[in-house]
């Protein structure tokens, strides 16, 4: 069984009805216990990292899905969620991530600007990936699918665990893995058949 942590943030009901197609059973929970019986936990999230770290931290979940990813339970965490995987998040102030993946997130404004580029934020839309190291939560997925991506900041200085890329005008993480700890910045629930290709290598780890 998947846990989806419910702390208030993310798409949870898509996230769920994504599971049931590909013919996983999946639980919406912001319950300990639940998430300790779990198989396998999904982090997901959207919106500003200081809001949803705050959330989680004020549910006491976040010391839950620290010792059980430290315990060696699979987590996925998804777009924001995945950005929380990480040491420090530079959006809009300075804050602690979960510490979970060596790293840091910024934004990609940053990034653009450096390289004179004058493209949108936040990143919206269909994007390629660029599969750079094997892993099995890509074992479903081809070189060059496309994802969605919703997002203004990206991963950064965790070279050694990025496992997929993305190009919008400066490569971007777009994956990453650290043995059972995985992310990905794209949703995979709303991303077609490459999404639930995805999800369905996570639910069967």
């Amino acid at each position: 069984m998947i846990a989806i942590v419910d702390y208030g943030v993310g798409n949870l009901f898509s996230l769920k009805c994504s599971l049931a197609a590909i013919g996983h059973e999946a639980v919406v929970t912001g319950d300990k216990q639940k998430l300790e019986r779990a198989d396998r936990i999904i982090l997901p999230g959207v919106g500003a990292f200081g809001d949803a770290r705050a959330k989680l931290a004020a549910s006491g979940l976040d010391k839950t899905v620290t010792e059980l990813a430290r315990a060696g339970k699979p987590l996925l965490g998804i777009c924001l969620g995945m950005q929380m995987l990480f040491d420090r998040s530079y959006e809009f102030g300075e804050f602690d991530g979960l510490g979970l993946i060596p790293g840091v997130v910024l934004p990609i404004r940053d990034e653009l600007d450096k390289a004179g580029l004058g493209l949108k934020i936040p990143h919206i839309g269909w994007n390629a990936l660029d599969i750079v190291k094997d892993h099995k939560i890509l074992r479903n997925t081809r070189q060059g699918e496309h994802m969605y991506f919703v997002h203004s900041f990206y991963a950064a200085r965790c070279d050694a665990d990025v496992v997929a890329t993305t190009s919008y005008g400066v490569t971007l993480t777009a994956a990453v893995a650290r043995d059972n700890v995985m992310g990905a910045q794209f949703h995979p629930e709303k991303s077609g058949e490459a999404g639930l290709r995805l999800l369905s290598a996570f639910a069967e780890m």
